[in-house]
């Protein structure tokens, strides 16, 4: 049980430290929001959305504008829908605890999905990846654009990285792989970005590993203070002696 508490201590959805849950600056996410350019009236879906701050974003930037948040995790969908609330947008930006890989809606103007590919299916992480593509693309009407975000390796990966992410050899390609997997999906790049050196340090900062630290430091005598600290240094070997400079965050706009 010990395990699934520390889990829930160092969980994005209850950080309120973290903006996204995704190595990603606001300057960075406002180009995304304008490369997927929602037209007045539009309907989005984000797959896999958390508690739903790009998709809330999006609904914003376009008058009239509805969204459909997809998400399992109970915390992340409660947090979007007080987030929603707060902003006004509890009519336009309606979350379902439902899996990605089972919502049926199609005729979406926008579809998202980020750092959710392991939703779908698949005998490897990249074969998951194809079919994630695949569904974002059936998704949106003729003419629609996909957000799609994917982890990617910038550089061979040394064992040390592979440890550090969990990753087998063939579960990330390489970002023009991606783009061609993309590609014969039917999707054309329309704007293509990675999430850069100071995005990450600040995601794995603000993150698990700062949100472990700082519980541990205000928590020195709590039952499960020795395993959060643990778990802590695992994710900064991890991270900082293995797949930090390698691995990254692929932002593609695509086009129908």
């Amino acid at each position: 049980m010990s395990a699934e508490e520390v889990r829930a201590l160092m969980s994005a959805a209850g950080n309120d430290r973290l903006t996204w849950n995704t190595p990603l600056s606001e300057e960075h996410a406002a180009r995304l929001v304008a490369a997927c350019a929602p037209a007045p009236g539009s309907r989005i879906a984000d797959l896999g959305c958390g508690w739903g701050e790009l998709l809330t974003r999006l609904v914003e930037a376009a008058p009239g504008a509805a969204g459909d948040g997809i998400e399992t995790d109970p915390a992340a969908v409660a947090r979007g829908r007080r987030l929603a609330e707060e902003r006004g947008l509890a009519e336009r930006v309606r979350f379902h605890e439902t899996p990605a890989a089972a919502w049926a809606e199609g005729g979406y103007d926008l579809a998202v999905s980020i750092g959710s590919s392991h939703a779908w299916p698949g005998a490897t992480a990249r074969e998951s990846t194809g079919n994630a593509l695949a569904a974002l693309a059936a998704a949106v009407r003729p003419g629609g654009r996909v957000l799609f975000g994917e982890g990617i390796w910038q550089q061979e990966p040394t064992p040390a990285a592979l440890a550090g992410l969990g990753a087998e050899p063939g579960d990330y390609g390489s970002l023009l792989e991606l783009i061609r997997l993309a590609e014969s999906h039917g999707l054309r790049a329309l704007q293509v970005t990675v999430a850069d050196q100071r995005e990450w340090d600040l995601f794995e900062s603000e993150g698990p590993i700062g949100r472990g630290q700082r519980w541990a430091l205000e928590h020195p005598g709590h039952p499960l203070h020795a395993e959060v600290t643990a778990e802590v240094d695992a994710r900064r070997s991890g991270y900082y002696g293995g797949y930090r400079s390698s691995f990254t965050l692929a932002y593609l706009v695509l086009s129908t």
